[in-house]
């Protein structure tokens, strides 16, 4: 039997945010910086609907689910630019999700990122995809010869074009983390993914102060288990290319990748993301995670490995939650049939290019 009891964050004691991180040590899968506790305390200084609830059982603590809850609805804190969500938990633990939900006071939990071996939630999956991994355990020079067998072509290409940069604009060279008082690459590097926001038709997340305000607040964060990390790639000292991503103890996560439209010939990004590996590496990290791969070849180009991450959503049975299915159900179901279909997200994707184009046109 266990207990659980619902936190904001800034209530978790020091033995809370102890426990929680030595879970996430001995756990590997689980040492994903979204899922961490320092996560959602930055998450708890954005915004006020983050909570944790904490499981204990006839041993201490058990597990930590931490969520954003809005009119009894459970999400991923941060859902909206979150990449990962689950319940960080002792080895061998076991939950049930209805009870979890119950002592939320939640009437439903959606899961759109779901890390993997969470039992407890298997039956209210409604779609797996692949999330890309690099691995660097053995080093950038391992990666490399792995990827020149896995993709030839394509680490041909980018050399060529990081050496054609290099010839036509001067100088390539790249900083893996960029100083948080360097605001103005900051900056750059959000209107840029901005700007590419816009040409794709899709939602700009920094249009959203709160999105702004937790990225500053992550970046300001200079420690190498948990953190921002901007990386910039410069021509003749100019910046052509960047990322911001965050970081745990071992794995750096892919969040925001962007690059200057007047350089889109020479593939900015590709070589962005190659000297980052490197990067990445020399620092001592194990993985990049590019989150999901589907619909960006370069992620499959570039991936090692993968690892399965899972959506769905547990619903209790109750007046609230039906409601909540009866709204949001018919969008899921469209979604899934999108993404389970190629030719279909090829065309969505066309749609919202040509919509987006028209937008920055007019």
């Amino acid at each position: 039997m266990y207990e659980i009891g619902v936190l904001r964050p800034r209530e978790l004691g020091t033995s809370e945010i102890d426990a929680w991180r030595e879970m996430q040590r001995e756990q590997p899968h689980l040492d994903n910086p979204f899922l961490s506790p320092d996560f959602a305390l930055v998450m708890g200084e954005v915004s006020d609907r983050v909570r944790v609830a904490v499981i204990r059982d006839g041993d201490g603590i058990a597990g930590f689910l931490p969520y954003e809850e809005r009119s009894g609805v459970g999400a991923a804190v941060g859902a909206w630019v979150s990449l990962c969500q689950g319940v960080v938990h002792r080895p061998g633990a076991v939950f049930e999700a209805g009870r979890l939900l119950r002592a939320c006071g939640l009437h439903v939990w959606e899961f759109g990122c779901l890390v993997r071996d969470q039992p407890w939630f298997a039956p209210y999956v409604t779609l797996t995809q692949d999330a890309v991994v690099l691995d660097l355990t053995e080093g950038y020079q391992a990666y490399l010869k792995g990827l020149r067998e896995r993709s030839p072509k394509f680490l041909k290409t980018t050399q060529y074009k990081e050496r054609k940069l290099g010839r036509d604009a001067g100088e390539v060279t790249s900083t893996f983390a960029v100083s948080p008082g360097e605001v103005e690459q900051f900056r750059l590097l959000r209107t840029w993914k901005s700007g590419q926001y816009a040409r794709s038709g899709r939602a700009d997340r920094f249009a959203r102060p709160w999105v702004v305000e937790l990225v500053e607040r992550l970046h300001a964060i200079d420690s190498k288990d948990f953190g921002g990390v901007l990386s910039m790639l410069y021509a003749d000292g100019t910046p052509v290319a960047g990322h911001f991503g965050l970081r745990s103890r071992s794995t750096l996560v892919g969040w925001f990748p962007a690059y200057d439209p007047e350089f889109a010939k020479y593939s900015p990004g590709l070589i962005q993301h190659l000297r980052m590996a490197e990067a990445a590496a020399e620092a001592g990290l194990d993985a990049i995670d590019l989150s999901v791969g589907a619909g960006y070849e370069y992620k499959d180009a570039l991936a090692s490995r993968t690892v399965p991450v899972a959506e769905g959503v547990v619903r209790r049975r109750t007046a609230r939650a039906g409601l909540h299915w009866a709204r949001t159900e018919p969008v899921r179901l469209a979604r899934r049939a999108v993404l389970g279909t190629p030719a279909l997200y090829r065309l969505a994707d066309r749609v919202l290019k040509s919509y987006g184009k028209r937008r920055v046109t007019s």
